[in-house]
């Protein structure tokens, strides 16, 4: 069936990239299914419906994301703030270079459909639950509930800020990075040991 090809439906995926990148959030169907040069009832019998597609560009996009992080969480020997750096850099770089694309799935397609929605935060989910991994592995944090804690607290926390960043193009961007990463190395520095209270004569 033409409708599961999958160089056909990556090809649809293509046009729909260039026509969102070029027109923004606010694309219509027909415009991305006029970009692919076919009618938006053909574009749809290749992904169910519009929320069959809005969940593929979800699910190729946010997986791209993850792939591109994965090294930077995996760079050992850096130090803390140097990767944790390095990892908010590259999201950073990738969300500006993709404005209305990332416009188009986290506020657009987020909100039209929960289904979407699910399956964003799902993704969003597993990278937490990734970096919990690490840090808990490296000893960065070595109480695995703690590391979990942090990893999703992380994850979440530059998400948000990246998002309010985008609508604020005058804030320097390696000022918001420095502040992330200001935060993180804090949350990662172990409490001081207080030892027992001075007896007093």
């Amino acid at each position: 069936m033409s409708g599961r090809d999958p160089d056909r439906r990556r090809a649809l995926l293509d046009a729909a990239d260039r026509v969102i990148m070029k027109e923004g959030p606010g694309v219509s169907m027909a415009a991305i299914a006029a970009e692919a040069g076919i009618t938006k009832p053909i574009l749809y019998r290749h992904f169910g419906d519009k929320h069959g597609l809005y969940q593929a560009l979800a699910d190729r996009h946010v997986r791209t994301v993850i792939a591109q992080l994965r090294p930077e969480f995996a760079a050992t020997g850096a130090d803390p703030r140097g990767r944790a750096r390095a990892a908010i850099g590259v999201y950073f770089d990738l969300i500006a270079a993709n404005r209305n694309l990332y416009r188009f799935l986290f506020h657009r397609a987020g909100a039209e459909d929960s289904r979407v929605r699910s399956h964003m935060t799902s993704l969003v989910r597993s990278l937490g639950e990734e970096l919990g991994e690490v840090l808990a592995a490296e000893r960065a944090v070595p109480d695995p509930t703690r590391a979990q804690v942090l990893g999703h607290a992380f994850v979440g926390m530059v998400q948000t800020t990246g998002d309010w960043w985008l609508d604020h193009p005058e804030v320097d961007r390696d000022e918001v990075v420095e502040g992330l990463v200001d935060v993180i190395a804090l949350a990662l520095t172990p409490a001081p040991r207080t030892g027992s209270p001075a007896r007093t004569a």
